[in-house]
Formats: C-alpha cells, structure tokens, sequence
C-alpha cells in the first residue's frame, strides 16, 4: 500500500544489493518501487502512477537510456534520471538527446544530493502537469468564448 501524499518512484537496475540500497536510503521520504530489469519497470509503469524514474545505465539487455527511449511514447510524463557507476560521455549525450533525462548522476550516489534531485524532478513534474491543466482550461475558455462571439455575430 503506497501513501498518496508521496512521490511514486521507480528505481530499476538489475544489482539487487544497490534496489535494497536504494529502497532502504529513500523509503521514508518516497514511494519507492524497484525493478531488476527494463521489463520489471515497464510492469510497475502498466500498474502504478510514477512522477520519477531512476535507473541505472548499464544494465544487461538494455540501457538504461534505451530503457528511458522505449517508455518514451507510452509514459512520456515521468522525469527521468539516469544513474552510472562509469563515466561515459556518450551515454550523457545520449541520456539526453535520446532518453529526455532531467539529470545524469554518477555511483556511488551521494544520499542528500540524489534525495534534492529527486525532489526537483518531482517540481518540474508538477509544474508540466499544471501547465497541461491550465491549458486545457484556456481552450475550454476560448472555445466558450468564440461560442459567445458567433452567437454574437448572428444575433
């Protein structure tokens, strides 16, 4: 049971010990879910609400940026960070360009700065998903209002 006032986070990397790190480091401050695979996290995206995705990079199978880029289409919402044990400016790029990350941090983390970043992805999140509802209702309001001025028109 998750508490609905925290922020719904999906930790995969496929080093169970950094999921119970992970899980034991941010449990009191988020809703924590783990994945050991890219396949793991797209079954807890299909089931859960999640504001921010974490994952690491090199995981077998798939990277974590390749991870990021196929969630893409279907979760396009989330913020996404990408954690690395290696420093590869080819996956910064890639991050980036390819995975839409917010932010690329390197292993080991430091607990206060990942737990700040979290909670600033988390912001962007609110503020996107605010902009989208104040949009909607801006349409709604200029529709009604060319309504109003058709109706106008033909009086």
């Amino acid at each position: 049971m998750s508490d609905k006032s925290l922020i719904n986070i999906l930790y995969v990397d496929d080093e169970i010990n950094n999921l119970h790190s992970f899980k034991a480091a941010f449990r009191r401050d988020f809703n924590v879910f783990v994945a050991e695979s890219a396949d793991e996290g797209r079954k807890i995206l299909d089931e859960q609400m999640i504001e921010v995705i974490v994952t690491d990079q090199r995981m077998p199978g798939m990277t974590g940026v390749e991870f990021l880029e196929s969630i893409i289409p279907h979760y396009p919402e989330p913020i996404r960070i990408l954690l690395t044990g290696y420093t590869d400016i080819q996956a910064v790029i890639d991050a980036i360009n390819k995975g839409q990350v917010y932010h690329y941090i390197t292993k080991p983390w430091d607990e206060q700065q990942l737990r700040n970043i979290i909670n600033k992805a988390f912001e962007v999140f609110s503020l996107r998903a605010e902009n989208k509802e104040l949009i909607k209702s801006l349409l709604r309001v200029n529709e009604q209002l060319e309504f109003l001025l058709r109706q106008k028109l033909l009086s």
